[in-house]
């Protein structure tokens, strides 16, 4: 009897090391080199903090051209990976919204600032994250006006003596696309020295009409708010801009009233 208590507490003294050992590994394992984490005990932050990264993605922001035209609006959410060293990687769209406005999306994310890495039993580790990015139509262009010379149709909206208000074949666009028409912007921009002392940047939401020859007119701020002398440049960058290709109704060009931003920033 006394050899068989003795054997077992050998058994259970041999055992307890073994299970002590399981339960530690258990406790405190070594994150995975590779592993991409949801949680984690300290989550991943733009550099700067959000709040300064919300306000990046505010002024950097470039409504698509063809998306304002189309009424495209709403949420995308992206998602990608925070890497160890603050870079980010694998950005896709969870859920499409408009071709557009998600590659607008994608563009911002994957030209952002670096991120202070998560990290998950004190080391570094690699993290999911989702950020949605929402695209507001801004006033006066959500209905893009287009008018012909002709007269008023039966059933049409009301609209200036002259012209009847029609939604276009196709809509207009900037001679070369919409990426050339921005870097014109952007290579012919002559920041204001007052704004550049100040550090303002910013976008300047800019309504004009593409005429049927696809000269743009009737130029206009809308809500200036920067001031520094960024609207007055907006709109002289606007009036020197190359001409567009109209919109068609029926085969025929008619005029179009736009609103598109000019991005200033430092």
């Amino acid at each position: 009897m006394r050899s068989t208590l003795r054997r077992l507490a050998l058994v259970a003294t041999l055992a307890l090391p073994a299970a002590t050992h399981a339960q530690q590994k258990l406790k405190y394992p070594k994150p995975q080199p590779d592993q991409i984490y949801d949680a984690v005990a300290q989550p991943a932050v733009p550099v700067g903090g959000v709040e300064a990264y919300a306000q990046y993605l505010a002024d950097h922001q470039q409504y698509p051209t063809a998306a304002l035209q189309r009424g495209a609006a709403g949420t995308v959410t992206v998602t990608f990976v925070v890497e160890k060293s603050g870079v980010i990687s694998g950005a896709v769209v969870a859920a499409p919204l408009d071709p557009d406005l998600d590659a607008e999306a994608l563009r911002l994310i994957k030209a952002g600032p670096k991120w202070t890495p998560a990290q998950h039993k004190g080391a570094k580790v690699r993290q999911r994250v989702t950020v949605p990015i929402s695209f507001q139509i801004p006033v006066g262009a959500d209905e893009p006006t287009l008018a012909t010379t002709s007269p008023a149709a039966p059933g049409k909206p009301a609209a200036p003596a002259g012209t009847t208000v029609v939604k276009a074949d196709q809509p207009a666009r900037p001679v070369g696309g919409e990426e050339a028409f921005f870097d014109w912007i952007q290579k012919n921009q002559k920041y204001p020295a007052l704004a550049r002392q100040r550090k303002l940047e910013g976008r300047v939401m800019v309504e004009f009409i593409v005429q049927k020859d696809g000269s743009l007119t009737d130029i206009n701020v809308l809500k200036p708010l920067l001031g520094s002398g960024l609207e007055q440049e907006a709109l002289r960058l606007i009036k020197a801009a190359p001409k567009w290709t109209p919109a068609t109704y029926q085969g025929q060009p008619v005029k179009q009233k736009m609103v598109l931003p000019v991005l200033f920033q430092l």
